[in-house]
């Protein structure tokens, strides 16, 4: 289950959980998933869904699961 790469930015909160690992990644992808402050698979961030964040989902949305929270 991935993330569909249509993440638009708004005022939400998004759960972002990394579902897979970075063996094979492409060094961009890697720095992005770094940024959004995810270290390992199973580590969860909660970030505002402003256009930076929107940006760094739509370039990894294999790598990530995202909900929305309350």
């Amino acid at each position: 289950m991935t993330t569909p790469k249509n993440i638009q930015p708004s005022e939400k909160k998004l759960e972002i959980t990394q579902i897979r690992g970075l063996v094979g990644a492409k060094q961009n992808q890697k720095a992005t998933l770094r940024s959004l402050g995810l270290k390992r698979i199973g580590h969860t961030v909660v970030r505002t869904a402003d256009a930076v964040t929107a940006g760094m989902i739509n370039t990894v949305p294999h790598l990530i699961k995202v909900e929305e929270t309350k």
